[in-house]
């Protein structure tokens, strides 16, 4: 422990995904530790501009960054480095008790594989969700993440099976729920007086949202140029907003592309969103198209139905309860489960489901609670090692 008896917890944030579910920690230390811990929040800089950081941090109430290592873009393998070079020293400065990763961006694995190294324990939030597609960048940093955790908290029953499998050591493995849903829950009334539908000119249960980011997509031009297609297609049929990451318009550009939504009449394609923007936008979606994993669980909660425009998942709690299906990344796939989904979505506006799971069921824990049961398990097992 620190002079003051109190525990240095250091907790990586770097990318867009990674922010929600921070937030939701950095209040539980606050609540659930208080007197206890000693909180530092580090950001990578993997996201970097405001559009994709600054305005996450305000909206979430997310405390000044203490140490901001500015990584900025890269490739995997320069990205990578430049974080665990820059994360070695604040190691080195900060001489936490643990270091907390979130998620299955390149700050996770990354700041994972430096704390193990200098024998600092690795806690990993969001724990043990796979794939099985090693083709995905994500894959490899979740397993590799894992193999080198000391603690790990999962969302989902299957992410503990699979660590079973992969004789992670039951003790160190705890299913506490989910802390994107916590500050999901959390914001959500507060997302409701966002005015992003009038400022897009949608009105609630008219439209699709989509969302395209994953490397496996956006790389790989043949995949890129079926997705829009398939999104060509879906417009046709019900307006699409598409929140566009910079390196997808990029990667549209590359394609031959540039021009693409100025023959998709109904297609509108935006900056990227702020959180409580797209979170207003989401929940008032009829249907959403994504391969963002996030967004399969944040539609899980809100009953929107989604398509998951991938051929796996490593959220199958999501199809399980109901709300999620594979797309694929054909476009004839795509538009066929697409179909289904607005089926879905029509019927969800007439009434038929309210605003959770189909069925009105959601996966276990997923209470708003997850951090709250996090950071007291976190705290008695680093006591215990004290």
């Amino acid at each position: 422990m620190t002079s003051r008896g109190r525990l240095r917890i250091a907790t990586v944030v770097g990318a867009r995904p990674n922010f929600p579910k921070v937030a939701s920690l950095m209040e539980a230390y606050r609540s659930e530790g208080d007197g206890v811990v000693d909180p530092v929040l580090v950001h990578t800089g993997q996201h970097y501009d405001d559009a994709m950081s600054g305005n996450f941090f305000r909206e979430l109430g997310l405390p000044r960054p203490d140490v901001n290592l500015n990584v900025g873009s890269g490739s995997q393998a320069v990205q990578t480095a430049r974080i665990m070079t820059g994360f070695e020293q604040v190691v080195l400065d900060q001489d936490p008790h643990a270091v907390v990763v979130v998620g299955d961006v390149n700050s996770t694995v990354a700041c994972a594989l430096v704390s193990a190294k200098m024998g600092v324990p690795v806690v990993h939030v969001e724990a043990g969700l796979r794939s099985g597609d090693r083709s995905m960048p994500e894959e490899i940093n979740r397993i590799v993440t894992d193999a080198v955790a000391d603690l790990m908290f999962c969302t989902e029953p299957a992410a503990v099976r699979n660590l079973a499998r992969e004789r992670a050591d039951p003790d160190n493995v705890f299913l506490v729920g989910n802390v994107m849903v916590d500050t999901l829950l959390r914001f959500r009334e507060r997302a409701r007086s966002s005015h992003i539908l009038e400022e897009i000119g949608v009105t609630a249960g008219s439209y699709a949202v989509a969302t395209i980011h994953r490397p496996s997509n956006v790389d790989d031009g043949a995949v890129l140029v079926g997705l829009a297609e398939a999104i060509t297609q879906v417009q046709s049929a019900i307006p699409v907003v598409l929140p566009a990451h910079p390196r997808l318009r990029s990667a549209l550009a590359e394609a031959g592309l540039e021009a693409w939504s100025n023959h998709a009449p109904n297609l509108t394609m935006t900056g990227p969103l702020s959180y409580l923007d797209f979170v207003k936008l989401l929940e008032n979606a009829r249907v959403a198209l994504t391969d963002s994993g996030g967004v399969q669980e944040e539609t899980t909660v809100l009953g929107v139905p989604c398509v998951t425009l991938r051929n796996n998942t490593e959220r199958p709690i999501t199809i399980e309860v109901g709300t999620n299906r594979l797309g694929g990344v054909e476009t004839e796939g795509i538009a066929t489960a697409f179909r289904v989904a607005l089926q879905d979505g029509a019927s969800r506006a007439e009434g038929d489901c309210e605003s959770q799971a189909r069925g009105g069921s959601l996966p276990p824990l997923w209470d708003g609670k997850a951090a709250e049961r996090i950071v007291p398990i976190l705290i008695e097992w680093l006591q215990k090692r004290a």
